[in-house]
């Protein structure tokens, strides 16, 4: 049986894992419009995971059930549990797919880049901030877990953009090869984060110029005409 689906399967329920996984049913949901269809592999994969992303935006985790999400998409549990034998394995993929990385831009100085990043980050995540907040507390309440520990599951081992930002600085020369602590190579993005999230819409943009040019900046020792 999978773990906490949401739905419990009714007493004397017909089995249906005998579906052909690709099969979409005809009439069901938005995929199906009265005539029979069927999806595979990742065409499949692909329409459930916006179905579950649809969900999650209009009904939070609450409503993020595997009976939910099979019908928008057109499809049946079964082949739902066949891919995330648990509901918080689907959140995860839904949001794997729907969060998109941003990549960091290269301006050939280091508060270009920060500045391009972060006005990105944005108009990018400035949505994102509410769901999380909002439509995810059930869903940090029912796995004991944190934003800390989700951002870490959806995210490969990598250097953070901060990282990344001086190790190019130093590679132009504009700062000297030191070590620093990662609290203050996060902190532009950090900060960027706590607003959105206590503001849930974009921040303006003297905002972010005022993380990069009086907080940050500083903190590493460049000055307004190294700045760049």
């Amino acid at each position: 049986m999978p773990e906490k689906s949401g739905e419990p399967e009714k007493p004397g329920e017909p089995e249906e894992a005998a579906e052909p996984e690709e099969a979409v049913a005809a009439g069901k949901g938005p995929a199906g419009k009265g005539r029979a269809t069927r999806r595979r592999g990742a065409e499949l994969e692909s329409a459930i995971l916006d179905a579950a992303w649809e969900v999650l935006l209009a009904h939070g985790y609450g409503g993020f059930t595997y009976e939910a999400i099979a019908a928008r998409a057109g499809t049946s549990r079964p082949v739902l549990y066949r891919r995330w034998a648990k509901r918080e394995d689907m959140l995860l993929a839904t949001l794997v797919r729907h969060l998109r990385r941003i990549e960091i831009p290269e301006t050939g100085s280091l508060r270009g880049d920060v500045l391009a990043f972060l006005r990105e980050v944005n108009e990018d995540r400035a949505a994102t901030a509410a769901l999380m907040l909002v439509q995810l507390a059930d869903y940090f309440r029912d796995t004991g877990t944190n934003f800390v520990q989700l951002r870490a599951a959806l995210s490969p081992p990598a250097p953070g953009p901060g990282e990344v930002l001086v190790a190019r600085a130093v590679a132009r020369g504009e700062l000297p090869d030191v070590p620093r602590p990662a609290r203050v190579l996060d902190l532009p993005l950090e900060l960027m984060r706590h607003d959105l999230l206590m503001q849930l819409s974009a921040l303006p943009d003297e905002r972010i110029v005022e993380i990069v040019d009086v907080v940050w900046l500083p903190l590493l020792g460049v000055t307004g005409e190294r700045a760049g």
